[in-house]
């Protein structure tokens, strides 16, 4: 099984660490020909705005869509909610549009108003997860398909649809592993 972290901007080189240090194969995603071969996508946090830009300068964004769409297991960190989402707050705009979510940008603030806590999320690990937010998004509105993860002060900050993994927070910037192995048990189900 091969995992592959989109590789266009943003933290994904803190993905593939942690892929690489629970002894997954890794593979970074910059051509349709690096997406035929992984079995699951992590879409890293960044730029949404650029990412979304340069999925579509690539010819990257239907191909990955339809990836999804077939069952291919994904999940977006921050920005990689954001490229998820079918709605976006006070944006017309959206990207890959798979998962039954609305989501607010920047809805914690800016850089400055960056915040760590720490949560047990049950679907996860039985011990507390620490939990970093960068200029984080949230979810404003989901459908019942939807399954919330975790909340923090009232707001859903991870969620999962099917085979769509989304969080607001950054697992890769902690040493804590255990949401890129629940991924990986996501893709262990669809291989």
């Amino acid at each position: 099984m091969k995992i592959g972290v989109l590789s266009l901007q943003g933290g994904f080189i803190e993905h593939i660490n942690h892929l690489k240090s629970i002894g997954c194969d890794t593979l970074e995603v910059k051509t349709l020909c690096d997406l035929e071969n992984v079995n699951g996508i992590i879409l890293p946090g960044g730029e949404s705005t650029v990412i979304g830009k340069i999925l579509k300068e690539t010819n990257l964004l239907t191909p990955l869509r339809e990836k999804i769409l077939k069952g291919m297991p994904v999940w977006g960190t921050c920005a990689g909610m954001i490229l998820l989402a079918k709605e976006i707050e006070n944006d017309k705009n959206n990207y890959l549009s798979v998962m039954n979510i609305k989501v607010k940008r920047n809805a914690y603030g800016s850089q400055i108003d960056s915040f760590e806590t720490k949560k047990i999320i049950k679907e996860v690990s039985p011990n507390p997860i620490p939990l970093i937010f960068i200029r984080a998004p949230y979810i404003s509105s989901y459908d019942n398909t939807v399954n919330i993860l975790c909340e923090v002060n009232e707001n859903v900050v991870a969620a999962r649809e099917n085979n769509i993994l989304a969080t607001s927070f950054h697992p890769e910037l902690t040493e804590n592993l255990e949401f890129h192995k629940y991924f990986l048990s996501m893709c262990d189900k669809n291989v």
